[in-house]
């Protein structure tokens, strides 16, 4: 299987997909999601608030490189990255439980539409001022004791589910 350079990377089409990641604390959580987001060929990560960036040792321990490939911004909060993105004609949809959150197996892209999908700090989720200005939120099913997971293994699953 062919593996793209960065350049071919940049340059390939666009999939009309990004990440907003809400207050991400751990720089190691930042570097998964970018190489979840190569992995599966997102156009580019949004960092908001406290998310660290690159360069960075720790994002690049866990990013392996991929914070070089998917373009990444940093704003200094969440809601103007959230008006960004709709500018941009993208729908911002929230990872988060909420009571009207639809659960991720029954969410459908449709096709031609751009998504901005919005993941949350590791203790506090993603900000409700947030989750008010998303389109609508979707929920990770669970069936065990805990009620989250870790936001890096939540992009990878939410990638895999829109993608796959």
């Amino acid at each position: 299987m062919h593996r793209l350079t960065v350049q071919e990377y940049r340059t390939r089409p666009e999939s009309g997909l990004v990440l907003i990641l809400d207050n991400v604390r751990s720089a190691y959580n930042v570097g998964s999601a970018f190489r979840t987001a190569d992995a599966f060929g997102v156009d580019k990560v949004y960092l908001c608030g406290i998310c660290a960036v690159p360069p960075s040792a720790e994002i690049h321990k866990t990013a392996l490189g991929a914070e070089n490939s998917v373009e990444w911004e940093h704003f200094g909060s969440t809601l103007e990255a959230v008006e960004r993105v709709k500018e941009l004609g993208f729908t911002v949809i929230s990872v988060e439980q909420t009571q009207n959150s639809v659960c991720l197996s029954d969410f459908e892209c449709r096709e031609g539409e751009k998504y901005a999908l919005v993941f949350g700090n590791e203790v506090d989720g993603v900000q409700q001022e947030v989750v008010d200005r998303s389109a609508f939120a979707v929920e990770i099913p669970q069936q065990g004791t805990k009620h989250s997971l870790n936001v890096s293994v939540s992009v990878g699953v939410v990638l895999w589910q829109i993608r796959g």
